[in-house]
């Protein structure tokens, strides 16, 4: 028998020479990070990064200039770009006209009931919508988006009328009540928990004999508080600066801080500074909570996204 001599194969394609010299494979391997290792931002990122803060803190710095002048100041062309001498002055001035301090302490009890309430109601409602079994789910959660496409505006009259039956009018439960849960927070909570919460930890309680609500407590809160620290944090603001509801079931004698700004412009001539002074004060508790609290907020959402 014959064997065949040794043949390159046609379809065999050659091996490429390597012609990367050795020293630009090292200049290569050196400006690769290494792992754990961040990289730096340049002057160009440092620079956008800048441009994007004064973008972001203008609209304040300028309520806080129009605050500190007069209303002629104001009116000028071109208008003043530094702080003038009226701040304390205006600030005294929109505390006793518009009833500041009910407003503050009615929109702190509403926007923080509001918050709470519908932090838990999205998380119990999207645990049940995310990884519960039960007759019907999908056509209530599609109710349930289905709410979303409908103007607010349409149940202004069944639910003033609801309120006044109620013996609520005039009063903050008026509020409260319409706005306990939102269906923005329980299509966001259960997309969060569809991702983040495995199958394996749910069955894992239900082999050691808990209930629903044991691991709702002890397994879902843990995972889901990344999320529910970003729907407090949305709740809470929009609660804080909503006033359509409130300037119809309120009124001047009991309002919130949108309601209460109402009351400086409600004179024949407008004075922009008194205005920007009230609005001034209607922001501070936010700038503090954020001050507080934007550390362990974005930590959470930083958090949620590297589980996720």
């Amino acid at each position: 028998m014959t064997t065949d001599t040794a043949r390159p194969r046609a379809d065999v394609p050659e091996p490429i020479a390597d012609t990367v010299s050795p020293t630009s494979r090292r200049l290569r391997l050196s400006l690769r990070p290494k792992a754990g290792q961040q990289q730096k931002a340049g002057p160009v990122a440092y620079l956008l990064l800048g441009l994007a803060a004064l973008l972001s803190l203008f609209p304040l710095y300028w309520t806080m200039v129009a605050a500190s002048t007069d209303n002629t100041r104001v009116s000028q062309t071109p208008p003043p770009f530094l702080p003038g001498p009226n701040l304390f002055k205006n600030l005294s001035a929109a505390w006793q006209d518009a009833a500041m301090g009910t407003a503050l302490i009615n929109s702190f009890i509403v926007a923080t009931t509001i918050a709470l309430s519908t932090v838990l109601f999205a998380t119990l409602a999207g645990f049940a919508f995310a990884k519960l079994r039960f007759r019907g789910r999908n056509i209530l959660l599609m109710l349930v988006i289905g709410t979303m496409l409908v103007p607010p505006q349409l149940s202004v009259v069944p639910l003033f009328m609801m309120m006044t039956e109620l013996g609520w009018g005039q009063k903050l439960p008026a509020v409260i009540f319409p706005t306990l849960v939102s269906a923005v927070g329980v299509f966001f909570m259960r997309q969060y928990l569809v991702e983040a919460l495995p199958d394996e930890l749910i069955e894992a309680g239900r082999v050691d004999g808990a209930h629903s609500l044991r691991i709702f407590w002890s397994v879902v809160l843990p995972v889901a508080r990344p999320a529910m620290a970003v729907i407090f944090m949305i709740t809470f603001v929009h609660a804080w600066n909503d006033f359509f509801w409130p300037f119809i079931v309120l009124d001047m004698t009991n309002p919130t801080i949108p309601v209460a700004l109402t009351q400086l412009s409600a004179g024949y001539v407008r004075d922009q500074s008194l205005i920007m002074a009230g609005a001034l004060l209607g922001t501070l508790p936010l700038l503090v909570m954020f001050i507080a609290f934007g550390k362990q907020i974005v930590g959470g959402i930083m958090q949620g996204a590297v589980k996720g």
